[in-house]
């Protein structure tokens, strides 16, 4: 009698522990449990301790912190016609945790399918240059889009991030391509606008040193200096016209001279005089007239030796 008695109450007491275990819950500070009683909505219970009624009470555990969500690869073909395959990341979390329960089956997943349709529709929108260099407006027109279409299941969408974007070989050489063309653009148009800056202002320098004869003279000199520091052999050393000038006066007058005894010098005079209708050949004439002068005088001075 007395075994039976004891063996009763063990009874008693592991039902009433067994009963006590599943009608107490615990929620963590990031926890709600939405509750069902006889499959009705009661209410929203936590954080703490949650005491339900065994067999009739049923709770569903919701967690309120944000979820990171890898969105698969999508194959995307662009508003261009490239073909591209674009992955990305969602970041959402649960606001109202009893129409994420009733709302949708599993809204991880129903979330998970959304972003990804709605990745491939508006990114198939875009162009690949935008792809490539408007990611941020690209991140919000995701977020808005996936926003609207999850706030009905409670849950928020607070960013969308494109990851990566792979695009074909091909089309990869071909932006190489491209901004090589556009670099070399660059290049030659610099280029252009230094000469045209360097031509302005050797202007400026021509224009200054017309002004002053003895300028030009200075800048023979550092010319000179310029080119005996180095280690040459040769110097070209610029004469100037108006320090031959005196010499062509006195040639000139010594083939004038010698003109009756001489067939070279008539000729020489024939051609200073043709040369002196020809401005554009001056300079020429009065070196040849030079030539000319120094061949009548070294004539002149072999026949004095004789």
């Amino acid at each position: 009698m007395l075994t039976a008695i004891v063996l009763a109450v063990l009874v008693v007491a592991l039902v009433a522990v067994v009963l006590a275990s599943a009608s107490v819950r615990v929620l963590r500070e990031y926890e709600r449990g939405v509750l069902f009683r006889l499959g009705r909505l009661v209410d929203l219970r936590g954080p703490g301790l949650v005491l339900l009624i065994p067999a009739i009470d049923r709770m569903v555990r919701v967690s309120l912190r944000t979820v990171t969500l890898n969105i698969p690869v999508q194959e995307v073909i662009t508003r261009d016609n490239v073909p591209a395959k674009v992955t990305a990341v969602a970041y959402f979390r649960v606001v109202d945790a009893d129409r994420a329960i009733l709302a949708v089956e599993d809204y991880v997943a129903a979330t998970s399918q959304i972003a990804q349709t709605t990745l491939r529709s508006v990114l198939g929108k875009a162009e690949l240059d935008g792809l490539l260099a408007e990611r941020e407006r690209l991140n919000e027109d995701l977020q808005k889009v996936i926003d609207q279409q999850t706030e009905p299941w409670g849950v928020k969408v607070s960013t969308v991030e494109i990851k990566d974007v792979e695009i074909p070989r091909d089309m990869q050489r071909a932006i190489a391509r491209q901004a090589e063309a556009e670099r070399e653009r660059r290049a030659k148009i610099i280029n252009a606008e230094a000469e045209y800056q360097a031509s302005s202002r050797l202007a400026e320098a021509a224009d200054i040193i017309s002004r002053n004869p003895t300028t030009l003279q200075l800048r023979y000199l550092q010319t000179l200096g310029e080119l005996g520091g180095e280690n040459t052999s040769t110097v070209v050393f610029p004469m100037p016209i108006d320090l031959v000038r005196p010499f062509l006066g006195s040639t000139a007058g010594t083939d004038g001279s010698g003109a009756s005894g001489s067939g070279v010098g008539s000729s020489s005079m024939g051609e200073s005089s043709t040369g002196a209708e020809t401005p554009a050949l001056r300079g020429r004439n009065d070196m040849e007239a030079l030539i000319a002068g120094w061949t009548s005088l070294a004539a002149d001075a072999h026949k004095t030796g004789r």
